[in-house]
């Protein structure tokens, strides 16, 4: 039964991301009223959650994104929702839009009419810079936010009680991963407000991207944690899930961020990029086999250690990564993974580089 069928309708716009010749964008239709995560209860917590759930997505219905170069004039490109209240915008920059020196959000805007009346709403898309070799994809589930899941059915409820029951501020941080993340290259986040179609804001020192296996009703949810810990704000690949063999299940998990990754190293033919997940669903495995399927694209791989012990393709997915020379860092504390960056020469702060020589050998967590 739809949750508010008679509520205006209002777009979620979701981050996107460009190069110099193609802008992508997603947004999604919705009759529901916007979320407000505040803490006020667990019954008010609840109800706001399954809100995010119960929304009404809206079908066909046109949307359109405006776009425009810094002091030039907008362009608009007109788009329909699909049947799940998706509108997918993949637009040619024709000629190549250029980068700034430095990683960028630049702002678009997304126009539509409700209740008789134009609505508009602005929307963030990510551009590197100019000097950007580096970018980051990670994983977010028991990676930057404690989940408890390792496989079993129960952890697997209670992880979804504290979704539905807890507030963004209330769930637990992975331990040093705020301090991890801004070494990699974090710092800014995109700041509130609004702006015109070609404005732009300062993003991270590196451009991140966030792959996850959780449904697209997450997705402001995690924008507000994120936000909230002080974790680098970027694009958020998350899954249209459905009651049907596709959406469930680890293989659909797993076949979910590996085209997400994908996209994103197709989208960014010139750059590297650093890989962060955790060991409780697979994550070393397939980012193993995207580094090997694409050489010298992966600068270092980390994985935060979950499980007990390393099953026999993730020994394997080790082996092959260290004949490749791809640096790997496996390990359950975030500290000695910073010490790691500083070995290999990736924290952001260039004095910090020679804390140590190297980690990889002689830390016994990195065996």
């Amino acid at each position: 039964m739809p949750f508010l069928p008679t509520a205006p309708v209002r777009i979620q716009p979701y981050f996107g991301y460009r190069n110099r010749s193609r802008l992508r964008l997603t947004a999604r239709a919705l009759r529901s009223r916007v979320g407000k995560f505040e803490k006020r209860g667990k019954w008010r917590a609840a109800k706001t959650m399954l809100g995010q759930f119960a929304s009404h997505e809206v079908a066909e219905f046109p949307v359109e994104l405006e776009i425009a170069r810094p002091g030039e004039a907008s362009q608009r490109h007109q788009g329909l929702t699909d049947g799940e209240g998706f509108v997918h915008f993949d637009i040619r920059l024709d000629p190549e839009w250029e980068y700034d020196v430095h990683p960028a959000w630049e702002t678009v805007v997304i126009h539509w009419q409700a209740n008789g009346a134009d609505q508009c709403l602005d929307a963030h898309v990510l551009a590197p810079g100019d000097d950007t070799g580096l970018a980051v994809i990670s994983d977010i589930d028991d990676t930057i936010i404690e989940t408890g899941i390792t496989g079993d059915f129960r952890a697997v409820l209670r992880n979804w009680r504290r979704v539905l029951m807890e507030m963004p501020a209330e769930r637990i941080l992975v331990p040093g991963a705020d301090v991890f993340y801004n070494a990699l290259g974090g710092g800014k986040v995109l700041a509130d407000g609004s702006g015109h179609a070609g404005t732009r804001q300062p993003a991270t020192h590196r451009p991140f991207f966030y792959v996850s296996s959780s449904p697209w009703n997450l997705f402001s949810y995690l924008v507000t944690y994120i936000r909230g810990r002080g974790l680098p704000l970027g694009p958020i690949a998350l899954r249209d899930w459905g009651l049907n063999r596709d959406t469930f299940g680890s293989s659909s998990h797993g076949a979910h961020k590996r085209a997400a990754i994908d996209g994103i190293l197709a989208t960014y033919p010139d750059m590297k990029f650093a890989l962060i997940g955790d060991d409780s669903q697979g994550d070393l495995t397939a980012f193993a086999d995207v580094a090997l399927e694409n050489p010298g694209r992966v600068r270092a791989i980390f994985i935060r250690k979950v499980g007990e012990r390393m099953t026999p393709d993730e020994l394997t997915a080790k082996a092959n990564l260290e004949a490749a020379k791809v640096p790997l860092w496996h390990g359950n504390s975030y500290d000695t993974g910073h010490n790691f960056l500083a070995s290999i020469g990736l924290l952001a702060d260039d004095e910090a580089k020679a804390i140590v020589d190297t980690v990889e050998a002689t830390d016994p967590e990195l065996a």
